[in-house]
């Protein structure tokens, strides 16, 4: 069983450093935590601040997954394969490698882990009703397999070894949303490093998952347990609909109809979607 945290703060690590997340999540992290560890397969892009530390590390090499974990407090695992890809880099990238995650963290005494899941979990999902954080995965993709793996894995190792888990489905990360479905799966830097701050910080939590997303008239998202959990997004996706609605999209027949939009129509050959969002016709 884990113990409480330490009354200093927490060590943390972030892997994942050096994507798009990494890089806009670094410094909240250490304006947070005083020091912060980062890792990732490739240099960070920018230069490493005072109190960060990089060490290089593949998620597949259970080895140098042990190394990355020593002496941490709480992961935040943004690591991975980012995108749709080819089945066994998805195999490696993100299951064997969260698998190794989760082994070393438990062997060394990690007692949190933010786990970076995907509105992608659960895609096949139509745009007519909204979802909350407790319906089975319906995943878009392998990429989408991956996360819904990710957070069946979390509940094992809080289950059965009491790691406390936070699974976030994020949906885009950005200073602003750029289209039509972004206004309903937005999220600002900040108000996702309100969600990972309550994944290292809430006393009480065990094993959750929320939704990544700002405060977003159009969600298609029930992300009231994050609500429970303190969550109180400041960023407004409304505010930028009447410049975005403006603009002429491209229009995708499956995509449009599901949550994980493109996601769905990549290698897509079931008939025609029927109107519950269920798939092809009967």
């Amino acid at each position: 069983m884990t113990a409480p945290l330490p009354a200093a703060r927490p060590r943390v690590l972030l892997t994942g450093a050096s994507g798009d997340v990494g890089t806009r999540l670094r410094p909240l992290l250490l304006q947070a935590y005083g020091t912060l560890r980062l890792s990732d397969i490739v240099e960070p892009r920018t230069p490493l601040a005072p109190g960060e530390t990089f060490m290089r590390a593949d998620l597949a090499d259970p080895a140098q997954v042990a190394g990355i974990v020593e002496d941490i407090d709480a992961i935040v695992h943004l690591g991975g394969f980012s995108v749709e890809g080819p089945w066994e880099t998805i195999l490696q990238a993100n299951i064997v490698g969260l698998h190794a995650l989760y082994e070393a963290a438990l062997r060394a005494g990690v007692q949190r882990v933010v786990f970076a899941s995907s509105n992608h979990a659960v895609g096949f999902y139509g745009r007519d009703r909204p979802i909350d954080h407790a319906v089975p995965p319906r995943p878009d993709t392998r990429y989408g397999v991956s996360k819904a793996f990710g957070e069946a894995l979390g509940a094992l190792y809080a289950d059965k070894h009491g790691l406390r888990v936070l699974n976030i489905r994020i949906g885009n990360v950005a200073d602003a949303p750029i289209d039509r479905r972004r206004l309903s799966i937005w999220i600002t830097p900040a108000d996702l490093m309100q969600l990972v701050r309550i994944g290292i910080e809430d006393p009480a939590l065990r094993y959750e998952i929320v939704y990544g997303m700002s405060d977003n008239a159009r969600a298609w998202w029930d992300n009231r347990r994050a609500h429970e959990l303190g969550y109180r997004p400041t960023g407004r996706a409304e505010d930028h609909a009447a410049a975005i609605l403006g603009r002429e999209e491209r229009p995708d027949p499956v995509g449009d109809r599901f949550q994980g939009g493109s996601y769905c129509s990549q290698e897509f050959d079931h008939p025609e979607p029927d109107a519950s969002g269920r798939g092809g016709v009967a």
